[in-house]
């Protein structure tokens, strides 16, 4: 591929990322629009503005971008959790990394490759990225160890890196543990397939059971019941509630005679009324007089409460019978993380579906092969003009040829894309994950595998079918085979780091399709209060994404190092533009507890060794014995490093040490707050609670700045108005309303409006 290619898509990424930048600048300030960029802190209460100058509503700025890059990790971790921090120290960790590797290949390895072979160069713009690459050196090239002292220096800085953020995470996640005393799972187990007895329910074989060999430590136990299709009509009648709470008072409903559509005979219309708020007398109702309890409808699951953290630990990791397929326990997850439609499923299914759909996975891997090797042709314009010779006089075009090989691979592979996540997502459901962060944590773990697999070696092995099945006949061969194909496709990654990168970061902070359902229900509707829906952060898309950027970053670092530079663009504007939406889009309803580093510590440090390999087979090619026995230690060494890292620190994102939690349960008991966390358990586990209390906890909608008295800019004088105004947004939080997952919209119209900080 030729540079004026790479130039091409990188211009018209760079306008894409700018359009779109501004327009967002200008569209989140709009008062329709509040209900899709700031969905998050409009759950977290109210606020006004004072606007002197309206005409700057349609004015870009940047003040969101200052406001994201001076929010604090402690301001963070108070408002979305420990699960969006460790993602930003993901992003932080990649600048890092790649910073280092930037200056050490730009400034040694690029020279090198550039200059590898004595010829007359052509003008940067002309020449071809092959010149860029280690392709460009000749055999027994003296200047190879070059290349093998930068790859040492990167591997020594990545492992470093590691480390120290392997140990802060993990320290984080204890704190999270012990900051969390009143959770009600620590002190709840999920037990499983209970066997069936003829003479007696669920609920008596169980209390019998527990009563009988946890007689010291059982509390009581909440059953699993079969009522899916009343949980969804109390559901849509709750939002009908709230979409019927904003009808406007003033409005008067007065009956009509119109024909019946079906008879032709009068009926009334617009003659509802709407009751009161005090009227919520279904608020009040006990939670037996709506479930069917009974023996029919239960499942053979429960959730069994026990006097302290410790007895709970210990019941879930003991094995129950001598059937392993019976009386399965496992620590329950959090009240809203809980799936309950999978535990409907009887356990006995479970291994045959997760084999289901690994088969399915795999096999739609393989499927996949399709479009992609159709994609690869569009990069070898000569091959795809011999099998359509029609096409011939069209490629022969400069702008056309630079579009369809600079730009048009990397975004139908996006295109196509698009479908793995929902798919993989279905599969994880399919699995019968217990909790939605599990089932989250296993649909990413999908995707990475998946994003791997096509975008990374499919593409490097691409041609035939046949060929990147058989491919790897012999062993010996992979690093041989893998450092000829990697340089051939450099700037195709580099490409699809400007369409999935830059392109994909500037589609993420627009939200189109929340923002075109917003105007289009506006539209529909007529209405000037309407629900809207919150949304969670899709970590199952986005953490793929940026491992997968790393794994392109590590392997191309030595080999192509044209692509670090806009590699680190893409960190730095990923850092701003995720820490924006965790601030103001995305609500935390549920979290995993920093579950997603271990999979970027081991896809990291599978990329380095990846790395490694490809440079050994490099160091092969070009008959450089002396590199490739100084790159053989080094795998062995980066190995050493992640066996000890998963001996020091992986345990504690699997388990729960018994320390610190004989630790809290004594400090409970000494505080007296046992009975008062006993009371509360077997409401928080209700299939339907119709009680009334808040739907979000504290640390979900919480903001960085709630601890902080803000002036109100209305009372301001005028001459401090203008000045404080233009950077503060004054949030007044609204305690006494309930908070719902489904929200009124703000309208344009409306005298308070919601509004976010910042210009």
């Amino acid at each position: 591929m030729e540079i004026s290619a790479l130039l091409t898509s990188a211009g018209i990424n760079i306008s894409i990322c700018i359009v779109l930048l501004s327009l967002y600048s200008i569209l989140r300030k709009q008062p329709a629009n509040y209900c899709v960029y700031f969905g998050r802190r409009l759950v977290c209460g109210g606020a006004r503005r004072y606007d002197p100058f309206w005409y700057e509503r349609f004015v870009p700025s940047p003040s969101w971008l200052v406001k994201a890059w001076e929010t604090s990790e402690d301001e963070l971790l108070a408002a979305a959790g420990l699960d969006a921090v460790v993602f930003l120290r993901m992003v932080l960790f990649s600048i890092r990394i790649f910073f280092i590797t930037a200056i050490v290949c730009i400034a040694f390895v690029l020279p090198v490759n550039y200059y590898g072979q004595p010829k007359v160069h052509k003008e940067i713009h002309l020449e071809s990225s092959e010149v860029f690459t280690i392709e460009n050196l000749k055999e027994g090239s003296k200047w190879l160890w070059v290349h093998c002292l930068a790859l040492y220096i990167i591997t020594s800085a990545a492992c470093l890196l590691l480390y120290f953020e392997y140990r802060t995470i993990a320290k984080m996640r204890l704190g999270h543990i012990t900051g969390s005393a009143s959770k009600p799972s620590q002190f709840t187990v999920l037990i499983r397939a209970i066997p069936w007895s003829p003479d007696q329910s669920y609920s008596d074989t169980l209390s019998k059971y527990f009563t009988n060999y946890y007689s010291s430590s059982y509390v009581s136990h909440q059953m699993v019941y079969h009522n899916g299709i009343i949980q969804r009509l109390l559901l849509d009648a709750e939002r009908m509630c709230q979409s019927l709470k904003h009808v406007a008072p003033e409005i008067n409903c007065k009956p009509s005679l119109t024909p019946c559509t079906f008879c032709g005979g009068p009926t009334a219309t617009n003659s509802f009324h709407k009751l009161s708020s005090e009227g919520d007398s279904v608020k009040g109702m006990e939670l037996g007089e709506l479930t069917m309890t009974t023996p029919e409808q239960e499942r053979p699951a429960a959730f069994v409460f026990f006097k302290t953290r410790y007895d709970a630990l210990v019941a879930s990791e003991v094995l129950q019978s001598s059937n392993p397929m019976l009386w399965v326990t496992d620590l329950a997850p959090e009240p809203h993380d809980v799936y309950w439609r999978n535990l409907n499923i009887p356990y006995r299914q479970l291994w045959i579906r997760r084999i289901a759909t690994l088969v399915g996975a795999v096999a739609f891997m393989f499927v996949f092969l399709i479009p992609v090797t159709f994609i690869q042709g569009l990069t070898q314009l000569e091959h795809l003009s011999h099998a359509f010779p029609f096409l011939g006089g069209i490629l022969k075009e400069k702008v056309i040829n630079q579009v369809i090989t600079g730009y048009l691979p990397s975004v139908i592979l996006i295109l196509f894309f698009y479908a793995v996540p929902p798919l993989m997502m279905y599969f994880s459901t399919l699995e019968g994950s217990i909790a939605r962060s599990i089932r989250k944590k296993s649909a990413c773990i999908k995707v990475l595998y998946f994003t791997i697999w096509n975008v990374f070696f499919v593409n490097i092995l691409s041609g035939s079918v046949i060929r990147q099945l058989n491919v790897f006949s012999s062993v010996r061969d992979i690093p041989a085979q893998l450092a000829r194909a990697v340089p051939t496709q450099a700037g195709f990654f580099t490409t699809y780091c400007f369409t999935s990168g830059w392109a994909s970061l500037a589609c993420e902070i627009m939200q189109p399709m929340a923002l075109i359902w917003n105007l289009v229900a506006k539209a529909i509707s007529k209405n000037k209060d309407e629900t809207y829906e919150t949304l969670r952060f899709p970590y199952h898309t986005e953490v793929p994404r940026l491992l997968l950027f790393g794994l392109l970053g590590f392997t191309n670092s030595v080999i192509a190092p044209l692509i670090l530079p806009f590699l680190l663009i893409y960190f730095f504007l990923a850092y701003l533009i995720y820490k924006n939406q965790i601030l103001n889009v995305y609500i935390t309803k549920y979290e995993s507890g920093g579950q997603y580093w271990p999979i970027f510590h081991n896809t990291t440090i599978f990329s380095l060794i990846l790395t490694q390999i490809i440079a050994l087979g490099f160091f092969g090619l070009k008959l450089s014995t002396v590199a490739s026995g100084f790159t053989i230690p080094l795998i062995l060494l980066t190995l050493l490093f992640s066996e000890y890292c998963r001996h020091r620190f992986a345990p504690i994102f699997h388990k729960h040490p018994a320390q610190v939690l004989i630790d809290m349960d004594r400090a409970d008991e000494m505080a007296g707050k046992m009975e008062e966390l006993h009371k509360k358990l077997h409401n928080m586990y209700s299939q339907i609670p119709l009680h009334s209390q808040k739907s979000l906890s504290k640390g979900e909608c919480s903001t960085p700045f709630a601890n902080q008295e803000l002036p109100d800019p209305e009372k301001l004088k005028p001459e401090e108005g203008d000045a404080i105004a233009k950077e503060l947004w004054g949030y007044q939080g609204n305690e006494s309303g309930q908070e719902h997952e489904d929200k009124p919209c703000p309208s344009a119209s409306s005298p308070e409006h919601i509004t976010p900080k910042g210009n």
